[in-house]
């Protein structure tokens, strides 16, 4: 499969590189095509790519580049639904799929496959499950996917005896036909990504694309708190199995302040460093998946206790002269937000905004009872700041964070929280919200040393 093919990437990025190396050594033709300048990608990639025998097609899209020579189209997670090129190739009859998909047909059928996805704490629940897999089974346990590793970068390593823990996000998933994981873990549903799959019935349907090649001997591990979940999976043939931080039930679920798989104590919630009611669910995922590989309770407490969470969400950062700085730059829709405020009971300093992609931000109103102070930023923030007045909070607003970081410190008090949580992408300003993060986190280095010097 995948040989002696002519084949169109569209879009360079990671998941395009880590394509393309593994289709040119496949004897195939391969053509990557990119809308960017060559001159504002990385060069020694494209050098690489070049020497290896790739063609590339910068700058634009041209409308003649596609026609029916061509075997398949690898698309970037992030090149949109209706690419002019993705609705030339079905007219052409071309298969369109993506990295994670072409790399899929190409492992061996024996390794087994965990996949995880939902709208929030996906990337968490994975390195949980990561983590605790590979302290108990070590290097036959391997992490791909939307994580940021591309499964092509790991193809050449993986064996039919490996275990392969993989975060799916909905822009992998729409173009995937035959992937098929063993495990498959949703943790949550709510609207996002609409601008991307046009509406919340679409996305829906493409999360649950992750158990359409289930069958009832592969296992579905889900929220049963989450009404869409439950609904979106109704129909599914994988043997379900559920986890709750509301109800008693018979899967993974709360008694009291201890976390039980069905009749056994695992562990106590309070030994989860990790704020929020959110990654008690997130853990609770994790500890599903490491049972269906009969991992001790001992492993699966030594890590989580020991977690202290995913970079860029919800992530402490430091305490700075009593207040205590939190980074969750990825929190760039409302929900994610929501259960960043949702996790402190503390007086808490919010930086709002970003991407103006008309999010409503009434809808955290529910949430802010103990926000004392809003610093708005980015494209979106007059109505940040419009937000924050009519619900009587002290607003500030500021073009960029770099110019309203000092702010957060000079509103807040001792035992305060300053959380940078936009409900709101990064792309007005930065290339990634992970830049974004980067620099909030580089403001509160320099705020410490002014202290402490």
């Amino acid at each position: 499969m995948f040989k002696n093919n002519k084949i169109l990437i569209l879009g360079f990025a990671r998941s395009g590189y880590e394509a393309a190396k593994v289709l040119i050594k496949r004897n195939n033709k391969v053509i990557l095509n990119d809308s960017k300048e060559e001159s504002k990608l990385e060069q020694d990639k494209i050098k690489e790519l070049r020497d290896l025998g790739v063609e590339f097609v910068f700058g634009s899209h041209p409308d003649n580049l596609l026609d029916d020579s061509f075997d398949y189209l690898i698309k970037n997670p992030g090149v949109p639904i209706d690419h002019k090129y993705v609705l030339k190739a079905r007219d052409l009859g071309i298969e369109v799929i993506n990295e994670v998909e072409m790399a899929y047909r190409l492992l061996p059928k024996e390794l087994k496959i965990v996949g995880i996805t939902g709208t929030n704490g996906k990337t968490t629940t994975t390195t949980l499950t990561y983590n605790i897999l590979s302290e108990y089974y070590g290097d036959k346990v391997v992490l791909a996917g939307n994580i940021g590793f591309p499964l092509c970068s790991v193809l050449d390593k993986l064996k039919k005896d490996n275990i392969l823990v993989m975060e799916i996000s909905c822009q992998q998933l729409e173009n995937m036909s035959e992937f098929h994981p063993n495990i498959a873990v949703m943790t949550n549903l709510s609207p996002a990504h609409i601008d991307f799959l046009k509406s919340y019935d679409n996305y829906k349907r493409v999360k649950t694309k992750l158990f359409q090649n289930q069958t009832k001997d592969d296992v579905a591990i889900l929220n049963i708190d989450n009404e869409d979940v439950i609904n979106s999976t109704k129909d599914i043939k994988s043997t379900k199995k559920y986890f709750s931080s509301k109800t008693s039930i018979k899967g993974c679920h709360l008694v009291g302040d201890d976390i039980y798989y069905f009749d056994e104590k695992v562990m106590s919630r309070d030994d989860i460093f990790i704020a929020g009611m959110h990654n008690v669910e997130n853990s609770m995922a994790a500890i599903m998946v490491a049972k269906e590989f009969d991992v001790p309770n001992d492993v699966i407490v030594k890590v989580i206790s020991s977690f202290r969470g995913v970079e860029h969400r919800l992530e402490y950062v430091d305490t700075v002269n009593g207040r205590k700085f939190y980074n969750d730059t990825e929190a760039t829709n409302i929900k994610c937000t929501q259960i960043a405020l949702s996790s402190f009971n503390k007086p808490t300093i919010i930086i709002l905004g970003g991407l103006e992609r008309g999010q409503d931000f009434n809808e955290l109103i529910p949430y802010m009872g103990h926000v004392k102070a809003i610093i708005a930023i980015g494209q979106c923030r007059d109505r940040v700041l419009e937000f924050g007045n009519n619900i009587g909070i002290d607003t500030y607003s500021f073009e960029h964070l770099n110019d309203g970081f000092n702010k957060c410190y000079d509103v807040s008090d001792e035992g305060d929280i300053i959380l940078l949580s936009p409900a709101s992408a990064s792309w007005d300003q930065y290339k990634e919200c992970e830049v974004r993060g980067a620099e909030f986190k580089s403001k509160v280095e320099e705020l410490k040393n002014k202290y402490q010097n």
